[in-house]
């Protein structure tokens, strides 16, 4: 229980379901001072306090477990270590694979729990599979999409069938104070919202060049190129435009030389990407078959055709995608299983090209004859 309105209903509706329930709140920092400050529904003294007196109303026992330490190596080093390596990380993803559904289902289930119920917003059907929620605008399949089978089956998720609004009514009906706490859209650990002064708190400033990627000329500088993301077009202080009057994204950044290349949005063009092993949620598929991928939380749906080969996938778009950043997640969808998008695998981008590159034999066979194969 975060101290919002949906983890709030969702352990009301865990009880009303016949469960035996019991509240947790988990305290992420040592100094909580330190990471968000008001009431955001994530990470804050005031979040904690908000959940207990939530779990008084719905009348279940409530603990708040010290996940900090855990919570700082495998979340917050992470994304220090990823953009210090030029690579563009979801934290949300990270905490939910290595803390909310790894030691806490692993603590749980330890102590006599069958299930980890959680305010996401994403469905199990009946065979098992993650599934969207109903609500479009409020999904969370995607930073789920990092789950285990296993991890999966003691999982419970009793908002995926309700829209928000309809949750927030819900919980002014059963008397819960939270019904219109807002949301939290920031990254919890970050308690300004200023990642960029996070990563140089903690990575420091080191001057770098930034530089045109087709002419190679100097066009400005830096103090840290892990302040930059594939895609950014604000904040690059240019004081001057191209030639052509439009604007300049950030396309590639080099750690090693602390260089960060600039060009126009055309070059930012994605239709081939490349993850690493990937994280299957349904039963292992090999070979090529068409599917839906979502690069972003909340962001496009793009049809492809996806190679599996065991070490990763490949995913070739069906229309291109722009400022697509290794580091962030590729989840695979099928939208014609059963009763809705179910989620395949999952992986982290490793790299991306263009459509104009030639594709391996596998994938041009596959391709034409549209076989697939899956193993248990």
């Amino acid at each position: 229980m975060s101290g919002g309105v949906d983890s709030a209903v969702a352990a009301a509706r865990a009880v009303e379901a016949g469960h035996d329930v019991t509240g947790v709140h988990l305290a992420l920092s040592k100094n909580p001072q330190t990471y968000r400050t008001g009431a955001r529904g994530c990470c804050t003294i005031e979040d904690s306090r908000d959940a207990r007196r939530a779990a008084d109303v719905i009348g279940i026992p409530f603990y708040i477990w010290d996940m900090a330490e855990r919570f700082h190596e495998d979340v917050v080093e992470d994304f220090y270590a990823e953009y210090a390596n030029g690579r563009t990380p979801n934290p949300c993803l990270r905490c939910n694979e290595k803390i909310k559904f790894a030691a806490v289902l692993d603590r749980a289930m330890a102590l006599g729990f069958d299930a980890v119920a959680t305010g996401h917003y994403a469905r199990k059907g009946d065979d098992g599979l993650l599934r969207r929620a109903v609500d479009p605008g409020k999904d969370q399949s995607y930073v789920l999409a990092v789950l285990t089978p296993a991890q999966l089956a003691h999982s419970i998720f009793p908002l995926g069938d309700t829209p928000k609004d309809q949750v927030r009514t819900e919980a002014e009906t059963r008397g819960l104070a939270v019904a219109q706490k807002p949301d939290s859209h920031d990254i919890c650990f970050i308690a300004d919202g200023d990642t960029s002064g996070f990563l140089k708190n903690r990575l420091g400033a080191k001057e770098g060049e930034i530089v045109d990627a087709a002419s190679g000329e100097v066009l400005g500088s830096h103090d840290g190129s892990h302040q930059f993301t594939i895609g950014q077009r604000h904040g690059l202080g240019l004081k001057r435009p191209a030639a052509d009057g439009r604007p300049r994204y950030v396309l590639s950044i080099t750690p090693v030389d602390n260089r960060v290349q600039v060009g126009p949005r055309e070059a930012l063009r994605v239709d081939r990407i490349r993850t690493g092993r990937p994280v299957w949620l349904a039963p292992e598929r090999t070979g090529s078959f068409d599917a839906e991928v979502q690069l972003r939380a909340h962001g496009e749906v793009y049809p492809a055709r996806v190679t599996a080969d065991g070490d990763g996938l490949t995913a070739r778009l069906r229309k291109p995608a722009f400022g697509v950043a290794a580091g962030q997640a590729l989840v695979v969808y099928d939208p014609d299983a059963g009763d809705g998008d179910a989620v395949l695998a999952s992986g982290t981008i490793e790299e991306t090209g263009g459509a104009d590159e030639p594709a391996s034999a596998d994938e041009s066979a596959l391709s034409l004859s549209g076989t697939e194969s899956t193993r248990g």
